[in-house]
């Protein structure tokens, strides 16, 4: 495909995302920027492509006459996935970008509660002197929920740092940055040992509230539930009973069923919750701006777009 193509970015900033593209110089690309949804209503008829965050390209989507492509910026797609949306275009994700940041995310916790970084600061504050006993990383248990991109990457880190990992799929399929990989099957033998249970599935049908009450009575008393990959995917209300009640020992959240997080949620004023906004890993436009090149060109010459999203899979 030689002819123009009209490329729509929507994006908070959709200038500085614009303005990377055009040191691209991509040939047979003609750009036009919006930021909010009626006049990207007005410019959207007439592109072929958008590039941007799935909340603002969802609004546009019924206007896009002539649309063929869209290029999220955002790892999560799944609202460009809901039945009844179209699916009548490729969509494409922002895939390989996030493990590194989701990592750096997941290890600092790990490491500031091992280290029990919250009760020194504490105690420097009461001006005491307490050491605090600590375990190796060899020690440290994790199961990783979810060994796609972002998966692997983060048993990789945690394993460069001597950390014991295991992960699950809906496969068993092996994988080589774990241990061990177990299935829904074997859930309760895989909870059973790790300390960290770490969350990175997408929200679909099929993991909407996956983990639940009867999930986390898996889970060792004393382990901590680390959720970086969509809300849905952790049944919230079983999850406060759980904390509660003692059933495990914690959770650090950075997804939420309701975002951002109402305020009368009985999260925020949990002792054993550290609750931060969405924000473990953010879409850095240079990034994603390299994926959309590198996609360009394979569209230009009619072959297979990378990272296409299975619609009805939502991933």
């Amino acid at each position: 495909m030689t002819s123009l193509n009209k490329l729509l970015i929507l994006a908070e900033d959709p200038n500085e995302f614009a303005r990377m593209l055009g040191n691209t110089k991509l040939q047979y690309l003609d750009v036009l920027v919006g930021n909010e949804s009626e006049s990207a209503s007005r410019l959207v008829p007439d592109c072929n492509i958008i590039l941007g965050e799935p909340p603002l390209i969802r609004e546009v989507l019924p206007h896009a006459a002539r649309l063929q492509w869209v290029q999220s910026s955002w790892a999560g797609i799944d609202l460009l996935c809901k039945q009844g949306m179209r699916r009548d275009y490729f969509l494409t994700g922002a895939k390989g970008i996030f493990g590194p940041l989701i990592s750096e995310y997941v290890i600092s916790w790990v490491y500031m509660m091992e280290r029990r970084v919250f009760e020194t600061r504490a105690n420097q504050s009461a001006k005491k002197w307490q050491p605090f006993s600590y375990r190796p990383s060899s020690d440290i248990q994790m199961g990783i929920i979810g060994l796609g991109s972002i998966g692997r990457s983060l048993a990789r880190t945690a394993s460069h740092f001597g950390i014991q990992v295991s992960g699950l799929n809906r496969s068993g399929k092996p994988c080589d940055e774990v241990r061990a990989v177990y299935t829904e099957e074997t859930m309760s033998q895989f909870l059973s040992t790790a300390d960290y249970v770490v969350v990175t599935l997408p929200d679909t049908a099929r993991t909407r509230h996956l983990i639940d009450a009867k999930v986390l009575e898996m889970m060792k008393s004393s382990a901590v539930l680390i959720n970086v990959g969509r809300g849905a995917v952790v049944n919230e209300s079983d999850l406060v009973e759980a904390l509660r009640e003692g059933v495990i020992g914690g959770a650090v959240l950075d997804v939420f069923e309701v975002e951002p997080l109402p305020l009368d949620s009985p999260l925020w004023t949990m002792p054993n919750v550290f609750i931060t906004p969405h924000n473990a890993a953010e879409s850095f436009p240079e990034d994603v701006i390299e994926i959309f090149v590198n996609n360009y060109a394979r569209f230009v010459a009619g072959r297979r777009l990378l990272h296409l999203i299975d619609f009805e899979a939502g991933y």
